[in-house]
């Protein structure tokens, strides 16, 4: 299968051996009459996922496994099934069908009349309580923070080949993807969907993992966390310096002051806050520089089923 299809659907999946019964159907149905090919990447399942991916290869030669060595998560999983695309257009969505793939013949739709990249847009989410109101605080910080306008919905997006084969290029290791997405340009459009239940299983994002992907998605597109902590130390030199003045004024009126206790423990409670707050900020900038001139690979690729023929990449 070397020849370039007309789609290719890339689908990270992590420990789904219960869903995936009732995933690959629902693929064929909607993708019924579409030249296309699937790309399924097994992110180091420890269940059988694997296995119901190779199974599912040999009864559909349009379907691929790309098996990783390990779990690397989400968006190095969709990396690698990215590099190893070979559509004029490729898809990416998650494997829980939360978001339909009935869409894709109306994402195609779009493509065919010109934009490059047609992205799935949330307009209702099926989160609650809490967790739904980090998710919307998120949205609305990062779109703030953020140095340029980026996109905040997730990774249902269909995307032109000359997209994909910048994104496969980029060199950087934390990949918040709807970010890299509005980063490459080109002609992009929304299509609004309401986003359906899990069917079957339970989620792999943890509250912990989402508080680090929403931090990596922060310090990936804005600089402004730095530009924050000059600020708030230029503000507190401010007000230190005028309350010195004040102070001096008092004195030189022949106003008593009481030394107070209180007031220099929390200005070295607040200060010392404020300065610890600064370094982390700096701290996680730096760990990503790190990162990043290690220059270790963002994924390894164990084995592929079927394997690449010859004049495929391997």
């Amino acid at each position: 299968m070397s020849e370039q299809v007309e789609l290719s659907v890339v689908i990270p999946v992590f420990n789904d051996q219960e869903i995936l019964g009732r995933v690959f159907p629902r693929l064929e149905q909607a993708l019924a009459g579409i030249d296309y090919e699937l790309v399924l990447v097994n992110d180091g399942s420890q269940d059988r996922s694997g296995e119901m991916i190779e199974e599912y290869c040999r009864k559909n030669p349009r379907a691929r496994l790309i098996e990783l060595s390990r779990n690397f998560g989400q968006y190095f999983a969709v990396s690698a099934g990215l590099s190893r695309a070979r559509g004029r257009a490729v898809l990416t969505m998650d494997s829980d069908l939360q978001d339909p793939p009935e869409l894709i013949p109306e994402m195609l739709k779009r493509w065919k009349a010109g934009y490059q990249v047609v992205q799935g847009a949330r307009q209702s989410r099926t989160e609650t309580g809490l967790r739904k109101l980090g998710v919307e605080l998120f949205y609305k910080v990062f779109s703030w923070l953020s140095d340029y306008p980026v996109s905040v919905h997730g990774g249902f997006a269909l995307m032109d080949r000359a997209v994909v084969d910048q994104l496969v290029s980029l060199p950087e290791r934390h990949r918040y993807f709807p970010g890299l997405r509005s980063w490459v340009g080109f002609k992009q459009t929304e299509l609004w969907y309401d986003r359906a239940e899990r069917v079957g299983g339970t989620s792999k994002w943890s509250l912990r993992k989402l508080v680090d992907y929403a931090v990596d998605a922060t310090l990936s597109f804005s600089s402004k966390p730095l530009r924050l902590t000059w600020l708030a130390g230029l503000s507190i030199s401010a007000l230190c310096f005028i309350y010195g003045l004040v102070l001096v004024a008092l004195r030189l009126a022949g106003i008593g002051v009481v030394p107070g206790f209180t007031t220099l423990v929390v200005s070295l409670f607040f200060l010392s806050g404020v300065q610890l707050v600064s370094l982390g900020i700096l701290g996680e900038y730096l760990g990503r520089i790190y990162d990043e001139v290690k220059q270790r690979p963002a994924f390894i690729i164990q084995r592929e089923y079927p394997a690449p023929g010859p004049e495929e990449p391997a």
